[in-house]
Parts: C-alpha cells; sequence; structure tokens
C-alpha cells in the first residue's frame, strides 16, 4: 500500500504545471546538450546552476536531473551521426553506432538507442522506488564512523577506476579535500589559507569551480584542437526498429538495463562505467562476437540502457546516504546543501515531496524524451551544424554571468578564470576533473566525519575499525588502493575491457 501511496505522492508533485515545465525545460537542454559535442551534461549543469537559486528546490533538482539523463539520450545522436561523442557515457556507441549509419541503417540505430533509452530509465526509476526507502532505513544505523568511511569508500572507488593513471586520480583527489578545507573552520574559528580574503573567508564556491573546470576549460581545449566535425550524409528513415531488430536487442536492453542499474549505484561508478561495461557483456554473451565494430545493433542497444539506468540509478545514494556516485551527482549534492537541504537518510523523511518528486520526473521525463529523440530527430540533426565560432562565446557570457550572479563578486569571476585554466591544462596533460570535484565537495563531510568520530572514541582511529560497516567499508577502500601494488592486479589500459 506504501509503493502506491508513495507514487501516487510523487505523480502529485510532478503534475503541478511548474514542476511539469521544469521538467520539460531540463529534458530539452539535457538532449540538445547531448546532441552538441563539447560540452556535456557537467558543465551545463555548472552553468545553469546559479539560475536555479530563486526556484523551489523541487522545481530545481527536477530540472537539474531533466539535464543529466537527457544528455544520455541526446549523446547517441552524435555518437551515430557524426562518431563523436556528445558525453564521454556514449564513446562506446560509436563503435557499432557509425558504422550502421555508414550503411544506411542510421534510422534503426537512433530509433532502437531512444527506445532502449525508455525501457531501461523506466525500469531504473521502479527498482528506484524498490530499493531507495529499504537503503535509507539501513543508512538511518549509520553514525559518524560509518558515514567517514563510506565517504572513504566512494572516494577510493573512484581514483581506483579512474580511466587514466591511478596516481593522478589520487592526486586530484587530494587537491580537492585541500580547496575543501580553505575558508574559516567551523569549530574553531581560524581561518584556514584564506590570506586575509573576504571571499575565501566563506570557502571557495562551488560555482566558480565547476564552472571553470568544466565550463571555460572545454571552451579553451576545443578552440585549441579547432575541431570541424562532419555528419555523415545519409538519409535518415525508418526510425521504428523492426521486428528483427527487437529481436537482435531486446535482451540486450534488458541486461544492459539491470547491469547499468546496479553499476550506477556504486560510488565512483557511472553512466561511462556502465556503458562500457554492458559493451563488454554483449560482446561476450554474442554468438557472433566478430560482428561487434562493424554495425551490431546489440552494440547500440545494450550500452545506451546501460547508460541511461545507470544515470538515474546514481540518484540513490545522493538521496539515499548523501554520498554522490559521480561528478554530476557532486554538483547536486553542493546544490542541496546550497538550498538548506541535507541529503542522507532522513531526506524522504523530512522531504518526501523532493524524493518522490524526483522519480515521478523521471518517469514524466523517459516519456517526453522518447518524444523528443525519435520524432524532433531532424531537428538535432540541423542543431549540429551550428558552427563553434559561435557556441563558445556564448558558453563564456553564460559562464561570467552565472558566476557573478551568485554573490556580485568580482574575485569569484578571476577564481572561475583560474580554475578554467586549471582544467585546461588538467584535460590537455589527462588529469581528470571528477575525482577533484567529488573530493571538494565531500571535504567539509569528510572532516566533520573525522572529528566527530574522533570525539566520540577521545583521539582513537580505532574506532573506523572496531565497528562492523565501517571495518567492512574501510578494508574494501585499502584493498582497492593497494590492488594495483600486487602483481598481475594492476589496471588495464583504457579500452581492454572491450576487446
Amino acid at each position: 500500500m506504501d509503493l502506491f501511496s508513495n507514487l501516487s505522492l510523487a505523480f502529485s508533485v510532478i503534475f503541478q504545471w511548474n514542476n511539469l515545465l521544469f521538467c520539460f525545460i531540463g529534458c530539452v537542454i539535457g538532449t540538445l546538450i547531448g546532441v552538441l559535442p563539447g560540452i556535456g551534461p557537467v558543465a551545463t549543469i555548472s552553468l545553469l546552476l546559479p539560475s536555479t537559486f530563486h526556484m523551489s528546490p523541487v522545481s530545481a533538482i527536477i530540472m537539474l536531473a531533466g539535464i543529466y539523463y537527457g544528455a544520455m539520450y541526446g549523446g547517441s545522436t552524435t555518437s551515430i551521426l557524426v562518431n563523436i561523442p556528445g558525453e564521454s557515457a556514449s564513446v562506446v556507441t560509436c563503435l557499432d553506432g557509425y558504422q550502421m549509419a555508414r550503411q544506411g541503417r542510421a534510422g534503426p540505430a537512433l530509433g532502437i538507442s531512444a527506445f532502449g533509452s525508455f525501457i531501461a530509465g523506466t525500469v531504473a526509476t521502479i527498482l528506484i522506488m524498490l530499493v531507495a526507502p529499504p537503503l535509507a532505513m539501513i543508512a538511518l544505523k549509520f553514525g559518524p564512523p560509518e558515514y567517514f568511511s563510506l565517504m572513504f569508500l566512494g572516494l577510493t572507488l573512484l581514483i581506483y577506476l579512474a580511466s587514466g593513471s591511478m596516481i593522478k586520480a589520487l592526486m586530484m583527489a587530494c587537491v580537492g579535500i585541500f580547496l575543501g578545507t580553505i575558508g574559516t573552520d567551523t569549530i574553531s574559528g581560524i581561518e584556514r589559507f584564506t590570506y586575509r580574503s573576504y571571499t575565501l573567508m566563506d570557502g571557495i564556491g562551488l560555482i566558480p569551480v565547476i564552472m571553470g573546470l568544466f565550463g571555460i576549460s572545454e571552451v579553451l581545449l576545443n578552440i585549441d584542437e579547432a575541431s570541424k566535425q562532419e555528419i555523415y550524409k545519409t538519409r535518415i528513415s525508418n526510425l521504428l526498429p523492426t521486428l528483427r531488430d527487437w529481436k537482435d536487442s531486446i535482451v540486450s536492453i534488458l541486461r544492459g538495463t539491470f547491469l547499468g542499474f546496479f553499476l550506477g549505484i556504486l560510488p565512483g561508478g557511472g553512466a561511462t562505467i556502465a556503458s562500457f561495461a554492458a559493451y563488454a557483456v554483449e560482446k561476450r554473451f554474442s554468438k557472433h562476437p566478430e560482428k561487434f565494430g562493424s554495425g551490431a545493433i546489440e552494440g547500440v542497444a545494450g550500452p545506451e540502457s546501460a547508460n541511461n539506468a545507470a544515470s538515474q540509478a546514481s540518484f540513490i545514494p545522493l538521496l539515499t546516504l548523501g554520498i554522490p556516485a559521480n561528478v554530476v551527482m557532486a554538483i547536486l549534492l553542493g546544490a542541496l546543501m546550497i538550498y538548506n537541504i541535507k541529503p542522507g537518510p532522513l531526506l524522504i523523511k523530512n522531504h518526501p515531496d523532493l524524493f518522490w518528486g524526483v522519480v515521478g520526473s523521471m518517469y514524466i521525463g523517459n516519456v517526453m524524451l522518447l518524444i523528443l529523440n525519435v520524432p524532433l530527430i531532424g531537428v538535432w540533426v540541423k542543431i549540429l551544424k551550428i558552427p563553434y565560432p559561435i557556441l563558445f562565446p556564448l558558453i563564456l557570457l553564460f559562464c561570467l554571468i552565472g558566476v557573478y550572479s551568485v554573490n556580485n563578486s568580482i574575485v569569484e569571476i578571476v577564481i572561475m578564470i583560474i580554475f578554467g585554466i586549471v582544467g585546461y591544462l588538467m584535460k590537455k596533460f589527462k588529469y581528470e576533473a571528477a575525482p577533484l570535484i567529488l573530493a571538494f565537495v565531500l571535504s567539509p563531510l569528510l572532516e566533520n566525519a573525522l572529528r566527530q568520530s574522533l570525539l566520540m572514541s577521545h583521539g582513537s582511529f580505532s574506532i573506523f575499525f572496531t565497528r562492523p560497516i565501517s571495518l567492512i567499508q574501510m578494508v574494501v577502500a585499502i584493498l582497492l588502493l593497494a590492488l594495483p601494488l600486487i602483481p598481475g592486479f594492476k589496471k588495464r589500459p583504457k579500452g581492454e575491457e572491450i576487446d
């Protein structure tokens, strides 16, 4: 009975006209950003976050969530037609999607991608309703030591699963934790690394950091590369997959959905890892693995379903545990804290309209995205032709307006530009921003949990190893950090997983 009452609450919230409108806006923007290569949902949410401060928290999170999972839909369009992923989770779709387009089957590739995403998103939303409330009840048993070890495990997983060097990811996490300590200590009142700057007394703001690292740096990188994308000229028809296409794809869609959902829940997981894993699984289970890479529809259906399921599943640890699973969730965690809402096990009880409103928006958003992606594919193809010299000055303008509008501070504009240059250099030298942002957002929570734990144990670190839940999480985290040092357990080179 609770399930039906919760579902009723979810739809009563989402069918309020303002929430419905912002859900639609989020889906449209998400699809647009997914279609346009070189921007991505992280940069977009970073740019639009300041504009949500005058909205209700429910409407704001519904819109930002729509941007995130909407980008998963739109990313496949660019991968299939241009052979360049609109966002990182659609990298694998290029392998078979573009080959299908070259064979004159762009329509079925786009169609199965949209329908697979819809099925995966809907199933994932149902699973969220079933999994999230029990997980929140379990999380009520967590104390400061369990939260510290959980956040430590989340950071460790993100470092371990980083696509590049694990040492570089660890360095970025340490930088993020340091940046999170800048400001006035809430317990002692002592200023830390502020250099008598009134702006830094409150700490470095999330908005200038993420806008610099993901907005400004992306513009600089694309100007530097001066890349020109060409759309493969083919007649896009037959968007509705045939019965043969469905027969070849339905099992892949279901496999990708459940695999993506469970990988999305893991801190450090997410849509990108889910799509790579789904491709590897489909190739392993296929009776004709040699077809992969030359236009196998399963190579489009599985990964696209997985990345959509993972993007929605990643809301579970954020809303029930207060732990972001990836960089987008880290930004949303920062947004919730700005709205004075503490995500965690009590969120469902204290803010049921927010939690169930987001769940309801996923049902409606998936329907909206199916309508936006299948009949309007011609519109998105035309948008792909927008010249970058027009697009990037607009991004810079939004960055400047967005940062200045938060606190009317010139210093924060300077901070954004500095982080933009730093972000550009990080991308040039293969340093990932995700560990830095996740550590930066978690740093205050991590520090508070550490201090509270040490107060409970009178300064003894043994408290993290004497409580069962904390012990398990700490042992797993330490093992993950130690595995690369053991012969035979070194990480595979990027891309090897899908061979």
